[in-house]
């Protein structure tokens, strides 16, 4: 039998007063606030990040190809379960979907913010009210907060923090303060996340070099195809850098970048590690890189049809569908419509691994 189906990256739209209602008092003249802007709409502005955040895209879901725009909005116009979690369960019973694990809007952009300190007092802010409004359907919406990573020690304060509040795992800035996350300073932080069952969380954009505007050559539209190699990149640091032979029982997810590249992506990494580790620099690993990927690396999807059709060349449990709502990208409230073609050629019990028992198992949910 078919399985209720969890959505394993789905997003919120912060509030008003998201931060300014709950940051420390040492920011709160400084705090990221919402306001109108002539010929723009509502956006949010941060302080230290010179552009303002529309909220067009934030919440185009089930909107029109051709009424998807980046400004343009006011807040009130939105998905009203962008922020309420009780209109939140409208939104998932429209689309077909039982729970979902929620990620940032706004959070997303701090995530590159210079400032670590004030990085830190928005993410600690968004924190708590994110705990609050998963609190409010704790068996339908299951948070992952954020950490600014400002040191291993200050990870794993975070990593405690969340946890007593009822979040779910982590979502974790492209790039840390110190030395890269494969430095063996961050073990004990690795550590600590499989010791308090909090899986690590690396979404598409949060890192300096995967914006959509300026990094590739021709129209902006070829920006939206590399959006997926920052989480790439990251997940080959982990491997080549010998964090998973350190941390066996370590998961990490590899969040709205698709998954139909995974298998090439595995032959790459074995290639690169047969033909080219004695002259290019790396970790001595006692298993090819692909056996990394399959077991420790967990990847999110909407509609990537290629995803299903792979499902013999890289590892099924690891695979997990997302509908991304209320994002531009999202497919509500047209995901089961999606789902019945892409999993027709699926067994049952591989279309509940993807739909739900992945998410389930990672996060230690029970979702019925």
């Amino acid at each position: 039998m078919r399985k209720p189906i969890v959505s394993a990256d789905s997003h919120i739209t912060e509030p008003p007063g998201t931060y300014v209602d709950r940051i420390d008092k040492k920011y709160k003249s400084d705090a990221p606030r919402m306001q109108f802007m002539e010929g723009v709409g509502d956006v949010f502005m941060l302080s230290g990040i010179p552009h303002p955040i529309p909220m067009g895209l934030v919440a185009a879901a089930g909107k029109p190809s051709e009424q998807v725009r980046i400004d343009g909005s006011r807040f009130d116009e939105l998905h009203r379960g962008g922020w309420d979690p009780d209109a939140r369960m409208a939104d998932q019973d429209r689309d077909g979907v039982a729970a979902e694990i929620i990620y940032p809007t706004v959070g997303m952009v701090h995530s590159n913010h210079p400032d670590f300190d004030y990085k830190k007092a928005c993410m600690d802010a968004y924190n708590l009210w994110l705990a609050d409004f998963c609190g409010a359907h704790p068996d339908r919406l299951f948070g992952c907060g954020q950490t600014a990573m400002r040191s291993p020690e200050d990870g794993i304060a975070d990593l405690r923090r969340m946890k007593e509040q009822g979040l779910r795992g982590v979502m974790m800035p492209g790039r840390p303060q110190m030395e890269d996350y494969d430095s063996p300073i961050y073990d004990e932080f690795w550590a600590a996340a499989v010791e308090l069952a909090m899986p690590i969380s690396f979404h598409i954009l949060t890192g300096a070099d995967d914006g959509l505007m300026g990094k590739t050559r021709g129209p902006k539209l070829n920006g939206f195809l590399s959006i997926i190699r920052g989480c790439q990149d990251i997940m080959g640091m982990l491997i080549f850098g010998g964090v998973f032979e350190r941390h066996p029982e370590l998961k990490v997810v590899c969040v709205e970048a698709d998954a139909g590249w995974v298998p090439h992506y595995m032959y790459r990494m074995d290639h690169a590690f047969d033909r080219h580790r004695y002259w290019l620099t790396g970790t001595d690993l006692s298993k090819k890189p692909s056996e990394y990927f399959r077991e420790h690396i967990y990847v999110t999807f909407q509609d990537d049809w290629v995803a299903f059709q792979m499902k013999d060349l890289c590892n099924i449990e690891r695979i997990m569908w997302a509908n991304d709502f209320p994002h531009s990208d999202s497919t509500w409230p047209w995901s089961q419509q999606l789902l019945a073609e892409h999993t027709k050629h699926l067994t049952d019990d591989e279309t509940n691994k993807v739909l739900h028992d992945n998410a389930c198992g990672l996060y230690g949910i029970d979702v019925h």
